[in-house]
């Protein structure tokens, strides 16, 4: 029988070895969240995420979401809480954009379609950071828009919304500058998984 995400947090409550089925399903996802955004740090954040989200499992709340949207959330917050503590540390001035780390060289290194990496980049720096946020969450994370809205503590229509204007405005971009890969998962997708 498999035990389903949500079950496995009750169950840790009493028996924390169960937890560790939740770092097995998980791990490599919250890893690569974290790496493409912070690389030099993720292995590092990784371990805090897992510590912050076991000693919150009692505070999981399935009404709120899934597991994995409440995991890209203490995610999220533990990277920000990184690069606060990077910025006043290190007085990196402009290094961390709102909702986003403006580290294109990662973005670059991820595309395959080196010839229209740089008017992607350029297209993504130019979206309001609220819409680039759903936009990777969707794209790089393969977070359902759900999800997405789960991780940013927004409603799932705003999500939806957003990740839309991103793809339109991308598509708008890319046509003014001649083809270029607008990043898609897949077609438009049903929170589900499923294509619309």
């Amino acid at each position: 029988m498999d035990i389903s995400d949500a079950d496995l947090v009750v169950r840790s409550l009493s028996h924390a070895r169960c937890f560790e089925d939740l770092v097995g399903r998980h791990g490599a996802r919250i890893h690569a969240y974290l790496a493409r955004r912070v690389p030099a740090a993720a292995d590092d954040l990784l371990s805090e995420v897992w510590l912050a989200a076991f000693e919150g499992r009692h505070r999981y709340d399935p009404a709120q979401g899934g597991v994995i949207g409440w995991l890209f959330g203490i995610a999220r917050h533990v990277m920000f809480a990184h690069l606060r503590r990077e910025r006043r540390g290190h007085d990196l001035a402009g290094r961390l954009v709102e909702g986003a780390v403006d580290d294109w060289h990662a973005v670059d290194a991820r595309l395959d379609a080196s010839r229209t990496a740089a008017d992607l980049r350029d297209a993504l720096g130019q979206l309001p950071a609220e819409e680039r946020d759903v936009l990777l969450l969707v794209v790089w994370d393969q977070l359902t828009p759900s999800e997405a809205a789960q991780t940013l503590a927004i409603a799932p229509g705003t999500a939806r919304s957003r990740l839309h204007r991103a793809r339109t405005r991308l598509r708008t971009a890319s046509s003014s500058r001649g083809p270029a890969a607008v990043p898609s998962r897949t077609e438009p997708m049903t929170d589900e998984g499923a294509p619309l």
